[in-house]
């Protein structure tokens, strides 16, 4: 059984990773780390890393730019693989991981969905063969009201998978309301759409001469990332030192 440490365990995606992991005979959690206190789950919370006794295999870290330096140095001092899935890190932070990895087993993914990193292979590979037949690339992607940044660190990942599948020679477009001129050849148009409960939705369409192909990916809940963040942690444990992603984890 893979042990687990839950650091925000009282946020959002914390709740979630707690119900789940109660329907999960493969995975425990063992300690919590939240400065609320305590959760609903049934183990202890701590307000510190330091705090914790027992071994871990990984840590699954939900919690805050403001948290992730001491809880990388726990990992490192300890030798704890990390799934890091706390979101608005800076440059310098993000930098980081990649030295951290060689000393610690870290995975990082812009987005812990398995169905979301299976079509970012999937657009990948599309792209190899469509852009060299003159297909158009465009993102659309549509959020609820209350998401702040635009386009979704998702979209910008397919926009990413996709220009590395092409020796990254496309640039990205997010406007073209100061622009009249047609479509330029090599680029990647990028949209956002904000209203309303709508649900976390990415379309990526290659449009060509008489004909369109559609990727059509839509999250309906927050629990397709506390899956993917638990399949993230039963992978990485044991693993040695090294930067994975979840391509690694879906094969």
């Amino acid at each position: 059984m893979t042990k687990i440490i839950l650091t925000g365990c009282n946020g959002r995606m914390g709740r979630v990773i707690t119900d789940l992991v109660k329907d999960d005979e493969e995975i425990t959690i063992i300690a919590g780390i939240d400065v609320a206190g305590e959760c609903s789950g049934d183990y202890p919370v701590y307000s510190s890393l330091d705090e914790v006794k027992d071994t871990a295999d990984v840590i699954v870290d939900f919690s805050s730019p403001k948290a992730f330096d001491s809880m990388m140095d726990y990992a490192v001092h300890n030798g704890i693989p990390v799934v890091v899935c706390t979101t608005g890190l800076s440059d310098e932070q993000t930098g980081r991981l990649e030295g951290d990895a060689q000393k610690i087993a870290v995975l990082r993914s812009a987005n812990m969905s398995l169905g979301i990193n299976l079509l970012l292979k999937l657009v990948r590979e599309a792209a190899q063969k469509l852009a060299y037949e003159g297909f158009d690339i465009e993102i659309v992607e549509r959020h609820h009201n209350q998401k702040k940044d635009a386009p979704s660190g998702t979209a910008l990942a397919l926009a990413d998978s996709i220009n590395d599948g092409l020796d990254k020679a496309y640039t990205y477009t997010f406007d073209r309301s100061q622009r009249m001129e047609k479509r330029r050849e090599k680029e990647i148009g990028i949209s956002a759409v904000r209203g309303g409960n709508i649900p976390g939705t990415h379309e990526v369409i290659f449009a060509g001469t008489d004909e369109v192909i559609e990727f059509n990916h839509i999250a309906y809940s927050r629990s397709i990332f506390g899956k993917g963040a638990l399949a993230a942690a039963k992978y990485l444990a044991g693993k040695g030192a090294g930067y994975y992603s979840m391509a690694d984890v879906i094969g």
